[in-house]
This record gives C-alpha cells, sequence and structure tokens, in this order.
C-alpha cells in the first residue's frame, strides 16, 4: 500500500472518518467546493490566483442565481505547496468542512498525494494547475483535468527551440520530486522524437532557492537553451545567477506553473526575452470573448485585481465545473456529476473548444507560446 493511502488510512481511523460516507456540501440552496492551494509560502502567488480566478467564476454565476437555485460556494485552505499539509487539508475538507467536490488544486507533488484520498472519498477533482501525467494516464476516475499537460507544454517549446530556431544543445533545470517527473519527462520524450537528448540537467529542492548547484552543472555544458521546471521563485532565482554566471546567449524558456506574471514581477526588466508556454489565452486580450469575459468577472469579484494567466486558469476551471453543474441539474450527487463530466465530448466557453470523455480527462490541449518584451509576455502563436 503507498505511504500516501497509509496515511490517509490512520488519519480516518485515528479521527473516525467514515472514507465512503455520503455525498455533502449540497443542501437546497448552496454547493459547497474545496480547493487546498498555496496561500503562503514561495509559490503564493500560484495558489492566490487560481482561488482568484475560482472565485471570479463562482461569483458571477452566483449573481445570476447560482446553479439550480443554488449559490456555489468555495472554501479555500493553504497547503503552502507542502504535500503532508495536502493530505490533511483534503481530508479535512471533504470529511469535517462536508465539500461537495474538490478544485483548483496547486502543483504536481500536492496533487499525488492528493490522489488516493479522491479515490477513496470518492470525491470529484476539477481544474488542477498542473499538467502532470500522473494525473492524466491512466484515466483517474475523479479528476478531471482542464488544461493542456507538461507534455503538450514542453512538446511545443521544443519544437519552437529546435525547429522555428534552430538549436542543438538543449538543458533542463527542474523541481527535483515528482514535478520533474513530468515536465523533464516530457521534455526528453520531445527531444527523442526529433533524435535528440539532453545536453544537460539539474535540480533545486521544491520550496527552496537553493540554485546555485544547478546554475553551474547547466552553465559547463554551454547549452542553447535551457527549459525551466519549476514556480516563479527558484525559476527567477536561477535566472538571475546563471546570467552572472556569464550564460549571456542561452535561450531560457518555462513552462506555465512558472507564474508568468509572478516571476516578470521578480525579475523586471531580466525577464525580458524569456519563452513561457501557457494553457489559456491572454488574460488581456480584448477581442477574445474568454477573456472578456474573465476581466469582467475578475474586475467584480477584485476591482484591484489585475488579469493574470493564473487567474485566467481559475476562471476557466471553475467555468468547466459550473457548466458540469448546470448539466447535473437538481438532482446532484458526485457520481452523477462524474458521468456528467465524461459524457461532455464536445462544448465552448467563451469561443474556447473543450471536451472529456471516459478515456480522457482533459479538455484541452491547447499551448499558447509567449515571450517576455517590455515586462509584458507576448503571444508567438498557437500550437
Amino acid at each position: 500500500m503507498p505511504i500516501t493511502r497509509l496515511i490517509l488510512v490512520f488519519v480516518a481511523a485515528s479521527a473516525g472518518i467514515l472514507l465512503a460516507g455520503s455525498d455533502g456540501g449540497v443542501k437546497p440552496d448552496e454547493v459547497l467546493i474545496g480547493q487546498c492551494a498555496a496561500l503562503t509560502g514561495p509559490a503564493q502567488g500560484l495558489g492566490s490566483g487560481m482561488n482568484l480566478g475560482l472565485r471570479a467564476a463562482l461569483d458571477e454565476a452566483n449573481a445570476k442565481g447560482g446553479v439550480a437555485g443554488r449559490k456555489i460556494r468555495l472554501k479555500a485552505a493553504d497547503d503552502a505547496y507542502d504535500p503532508e499539509k495536502t493530505v490533511d487539508c483534503t481530508a479535512k475538507l471533504v470529511e469535517e468542512d462536508g465539500v461537495f467536490a474538490l478544485a483548483g488544486f496547486v502543483g504536481t507533488p500536492t496533487a499525488k498525494v492528493a490522489l488516493p484520498i479522491v479515490e477513496e472519498m470518492k470525491v470529484p477533482l476539477i481544474g488542477l494547475f498542473t499538467g502532470a501525467m500522473l494525473l492524466r494516464e491512466p484515466v483517474q476516475r475523479y479528476v478531471f483535468n482542464v488544461r493542456a499537460s507538461y507534455d503538450d507544454e514542453t512538446e511545443a517549446l521544443v519544437k519552437h527551440l529546435t525547429g522555428t530556431m534552430g538549436l542543438k544543445k538543449i538543458a533542463v533545470f527542474y523541481q527535483n520530486d515528482s514535478f520533474d517527473e513530468a515536465g523533464l519527462s516530457g521534455t526528453t520524450k520531445a527531444l527523442a522524437a526529433r533524435g535528440m537528448t539532453l545536453t544537460a540537467k539539474s535540480a533545486f529542492e521544491r520550496n527552496t532557492l537553493a540554485v546555485k548547484t544547478g546554475v553551474a552543472a547547466v552553465l559547463a555544458a554551454d547549452p542553447d537553451a535551457v527549459i525551466i521546471i519549476g514556480p516563479y521563485k527558484p525559476s527567477a532565482e536561477f535566472v538571475r545567477r546563471a546570467r552572472e554566471a556569464g550564460m549571456k546567449k542561452a535561450v531560457l524558456a518555462a513552462i506555465s506553473f512558472v507564474g508568468t506574471e509572478n516571476l516578470i514581477a521578480d525579475l523586471g526588466a531580466q525577464a525580458d526575452g524569456i519563452l513561457i508556454s501557457q494553457v489559456v489565452p491572454s488574460p488581456t486580450d480584448t477581442s477574445a470573448p474568454l477573456a472578456c469575459e474573465f476581466q469582467a468577472a475578475l474586475k467584480s469579484a477584485d476591482p484591484k485585481a489585475v488579469p493574470s494567466y493564473v487567474s485566467f486558469e481559475g476562471y476557466l476551471s471553475g467555468r468547466v465545473l459550473l457548466a458540469a453543474l448546470e448539466k447535473t441539474g437538481v438532482e446532484l450527487t458526485r457520481e452523477k456529476l462524474v458521468h456528467v463530466l465524461a459524457q461532455m465530448s464536445s462544448f465552448e466557453i467563451g469561443g474556447m473548444k473543450l471536451g472529456f470523455s471516459p478515456q480522457r480527462h482533459q479538455a484541452s490541449t491547447a499551448v499558447y507560446l509567449t515571450v517576455v518584451k517590455a515586462g509584458k509576455a507576448v503571444a508567438l502563436g498557437v500550437n
């Protein structure tokens, strides 16, 4: 039995928890949704962004009367991007707080330990801020991903770096935990498909800024490009130290989990030129219906908030959850919601095409490449 299951069973037994309890979180006038995310710590910007986007979507729906006469309420808890806290957080939300479903979790290592809990408690988990394949293959019955995978993102980056830009020597700087199984693996597969291998790889530990050794290892390989797989704080530290150490010509790229606006705010002018793959369109686009709807909902939820890629993803995840709740109807059960989600084979939200199936719990494969120019992420195109 995996260690996370042992932990869960021990916690459940000691607290008198029945894992297969009845559906909770549904009242005549309310549905309660739970979120565990990094609301403090070095990944705080990511958790707060997802939380803001989710709240904007739910507030927007509630202002129109909710779903089937019920208001949709979000209860968020902080796991500080720490898997041990995620275990406690998830179990508490379901068993003590009585949420009906979960949404907006942040990160691969945290999602990994939430999986056995979700499976045991049979609670739907929708719209996680991670592209890890462990959430996608094999299909997890109670997990529904909205965004593209890290395989999708790294394929798009490698295609651009090696194809469009003609670069040959690609290195990876990554977080040394289950996150590396996702981003590093995706990059390796994308290179292998082109008959190429990694020039170098180096790692840092989660929730630290210990990047010095990693910088030295990558620098020694003299790469043409470095794909960075991590949240904004250590990624920014890597960029600063690498450039201080003399890495001037190598192209730097990052996947969406970096938190674009947080990275730019941390690095300032040093962020210019960094390629970043995104899984939602530009949050400031005034020509795209979905972006316009997001901007209006965000302004209503928090007039001072600035649109970001992370909060836009949170909003999209919230909209997908709301669409599924609407289709499920008044007689709301978790199993019915899971069935409805799996049958939503083709639908649109604000012009963005999405779709699930029983064999594929990932609604979108779209990747949008951007490059930072003058402190803003500018679109390169859609892959």
